[in-house]
């Protein structure tokens, strides 16, 4: 960053009085810009035994299967922003949707909230950030066309430990992923909570 969006002044990288990390602060208006981690949200939606996938259309990692997922927008909540995503990659509607997974991606500055929920009557289509939707039970999924880190191991997960089976009920997993897509795994997990 150059140039301050609020008033066009110059701006320098330096750690601001009070705070621990550096920043991009204004010379003119003194506003500190901060830059914070995006937050990633998504479903796992199954119908039947199957989980719903989408084929990328956009980049990156174009023509890689993944979960419905996407940046949340301003104004909406994360249930609302993960049932949106499925709405738009694979015009597919949530239901009961719960919070499943939290991945922590320090690398690129990301947290990928994962609910997991039903597929409204088992439907889905290809929709504008989709090539090619599908419903996939476990032997059937692209495992090796996997588009990131964080939808292996969301997937791993569900299928390990499976949000209806008994005990489980209410626990989220959480893991830091350190690996780049289509790179080895380079997961920390914690306790289920």
């Amino acid at each position: 960053m150059k140039y301050c969006p609020e008033c066009a002044g110059e701006v320098t990288h330096t750690i601001p009085e009070g705070d621990n990390r550096l920043r991009y602060v204004c010379n003119s208006c003194d506003t500190i810009h901060y830059h914070n981690p995006k937050n990633v949200v998504g479903c796992l939606l199954e119908w039947e035994g199957k989980v719903l996938l989408c084929k990328r259309s956009i980049e990156p990692r174009y023509g890689y299967w993944t979960l419905p997922a996407g940046f949340m927008e301003n104004g909406e909540s994360l249930q609302d922003g993960a049932a949106r995503e499925a709405r738009e990659e694979a015009m597919a509607t949530a239901e009961d949707l719960s919070l499943f997974a939290v991945y922590n991606l320090p690398r690129i500055s990301q947290i990928y909230i994962m609910f997991h929920g039903t597929l409204k009557d088992g439907f889905a289509d290809v929709g504008e950030e989709s090539l090619d939707v599908g419903l996939f039970e476990k032997a059937q999924i692209p495992w090796d066309e996997l588009a990131f880190p964080a939808v292996t191991e969301c997937l791993q997960r569900y299928y390990d430990h499976h949000p209806r089976s008994t005990g489980w009920e209410g626990r989220v997993h959480t893991a830091d992923i350190h690996s780049r897509p289509g790179q080895p795994v380079d997961i920390v997990r914690h306790t289920a909570t």
